[in-house]
């Protein structure tokens, strides 16, 4: 069976891209609000899931997203989801207990998955061989954008008070009408869904972008407390913390341009040498350097494995196979501060950098050496 390739008008490329930029960020933009937030409702792992639980929705919803960006269509998934993004992001403005405002975080992550999978899954649509992979990659430096710009406002509007960040939620409105007049609907069918079989190898890359994600998301779980501890304030943690997004913003954009046949194991290497970094820092530049270094790394391997998966795909299942990788990154999210959480009793936030760390550089040098043998 053919398929009819649409081209995209710049109007659709911006909605897309500016829909990106609300993703990566979605769960972490709360994150310099952690601190204020543990002194209202008591610090420990359920202040943490504030800011991961978006995720865990995220990964539970995003096979359903998948589901209906094939059967549905592309357009009527995103527009949905960006209100519905819109909604539930800026309602943890207005709660006034941690129960409910987890629930409001959780709406919030079935939102995230709905954009994340038709994104990605428009991309590949839209696009193939080389400008899939250099659109990919705008993707995930867009992504990475939404943390370098809301973050730091986050930083700052959370000094002045804790709950304000969540008025920055507020954006997917404007986003969502400019969807629903510049992005064309293809509706899908079901039979066409269900032809190919699913992808096998795709599962190991879902587990890769996993594990990677649990580690990288130590910055924004356990770095506002490192860096508090250092003497920064709410500003100086949305500023660091972004660190990590604006090189992830640059590895995104080199990504296109770099042989594709180790950046997986590059950038595991890099995520691995950049926690230890911070591990073994004992102040903010060394700190921030680190994460600098991590960051780079993960802006690499993201697009990679999206450019992976869609060449394993079928035009009538990506939505379905995209959507697993959105479930592995987000997973990887809602998972690590409570795999890590252990690790910070038992030795303290900077040990535990280091020993994630130490694990993963091994893990990028072994991941290099099987696809040397290859």
């Amino acid at each position: 069976m053919t398929t009819t390739r649409t081209v995209p008008t710049r109007t659709a490329r911006a909605v897309v891209l500016a829909s990106a930029t609300l993703t990566i960020m979605a769960a972490a933009i709360i994150a310099p609000s952690l601190p204020a937030m543990g002194e209202v409702y008591g610090e420990g792992v359920l202040i943490r899931l504030a800011l991961t639980i978006t995720s865990l929705a995220i990964a539970i919803s995003a096979p359903v997203a998948g589901l209906a960006a094939d059967r549905v269509g592309r357009k009527p998934l995103l527009t949905a989801s960006l209100a519905a993004y819109a909604i539930t992001g800026t309602a943890g403005y207005f709660v006034d207990s941690l129960p409910v405002l987890l629930g409001t975080r959780t709406l919030l992550g079935l939102a995230v998955g709905g954009i994340m999978t038709s994104v990605s899954a428009l991309i590949t649509d839209w696009f193939e061989g080389p400008e899939r992979g250099k659109f990919l990659g705008l993707q995930q430096a867009a992504a990475s954008l939404g943390g370098v710009v809301f973050l730091p406002l986050a930083g700052i509007l959370a000094g002045i008070d804790w709950r304000l960040p969540f008025w920055l939620y507020s954006v997917a409105a404007a986003i969502a009408l400019a969807a629903v007049a510049g992005l064309k609907h293809e509706p899908r069918t079901a039979e066409k869904a269900e032809k190919a079989p699913f992808p096998t190898k795709a599962i190991g890359i879902y587990l890769l972008a996993l594990v990677a994600t649990l580690v990288f998301y130590m910055a924004p779980t356990q770095l506002p407390f490192l860096l508090r501890d250092l003497g920064a304030g709410p500003a100086v943690i949305g500023v660091v913390v972004a660190g990590s997004t604006l090189t992830s913003v640059v590895g995104a954009l080199a990504f296109p341009k770099l042989p594709k046949g180790r950046i997986t194991a590059a950038s595991v290497a890099l995520l691995g040498l950049g926690w230890l970094l911070i591990g073994y820092g004992n102040n903010i530049p060394l700190v921030t350097a680190g994460l600098l270094i991590g960051g780079f790394g993960v802006g690499l391997v993201v697009p990679n494995l999206n450019l992976q998966l869609a060449d394993l795909a079928t035009a009538q299942q990506r939505g379905r196979v995209l959507s697993g990788l959105v479930a592995g990154i987000f997973l990887g999210q809602f998972l690590s501060p409570l795999v890590i959480a252990p690790l910070v009793h038992a030795a303290a936030i900077p040990a535990a950098f280091t020993w994630t760390g130490v694990v993963t550089t091994i893990a990028g040098a072994v991941l290099a050496l099987a696809h040397k043998e290859k």
